[in-house]
This record gives structure tokens, C-alpha cells and sequence, in this order.
């Protein structure tokens, strides 16, 4: 299945390895290390034209991208959740 994350963007579900808040995520320099290295390499991709809320970390092809949202992450969660409500 697939989860909308926003602005005509979508994710195959079983991709993710994490959804996570960027406000209390960022407090730790680990992360913001984590986030720059990827920046620097190309692996972000901005999907919000809004303050960003959170950040989706997928695996693809054995390499990891980012994705930076609009949407909280308890938004995100009910919305993947949603999915497996319809397909049960």
C-alpha cells in the first residue's frame, strides 16, 4: 500500500523505516548530523512548501531517502493506519 504525504507525493508503506517529529527529533546533535550527511548527499526531498513537521526516513533500493512534510506525525501514523483498516 501507499501513504499520500502531501503535495502530490506518495510512498510505498512497507519503504518506511521510521516517521518522526523534527522538532523534538532535531534536539539531538546525532540527528542533525544524520540529517545534514544526508542533506549533503542528496537524499532529502521537500515535499512541504510550509513549515516542515516531521521527516519520513524510507528505504529504496538499499539506499535510505528523506522526506521532509507539512504533516505531523501523528497524522501521518492515523493515515497509514487508515490504510490497514480498508484492506482488512
Amino acid at each position: 500500500m501507499y501513504l499520500h504525504l502531501g503535495n502530490n507525493t506518495i510512498i510505498r508503506k512497507d519503504e518506511i523505516i521510521g516517521i518522526f517529529d523534527l522538532d523534538a527529533s532535531t534536539v539531538s546533535y546525532k540527528t542533525r548530523d544524520f540529517l545534514s550527511n544526508a542533506e549533503k548527499s542528496g537524499r532529502i526531498i521537500n515535499v512541504s512548501f510550509e513549515l516542515p513537521k516531521s521527516f519520513v526516513v524510507c528505504r529504496e533500493n538499499n539506499e535510505y531517502k528523506i522526506y521532509i512534510c507539512q504533516l505531523s506525525p501523528s497524522t501521518l501514523i492515523k493515515r497509514a493506519s487508515q490504510i490497514n483498516s480498508f484492506v482488512d
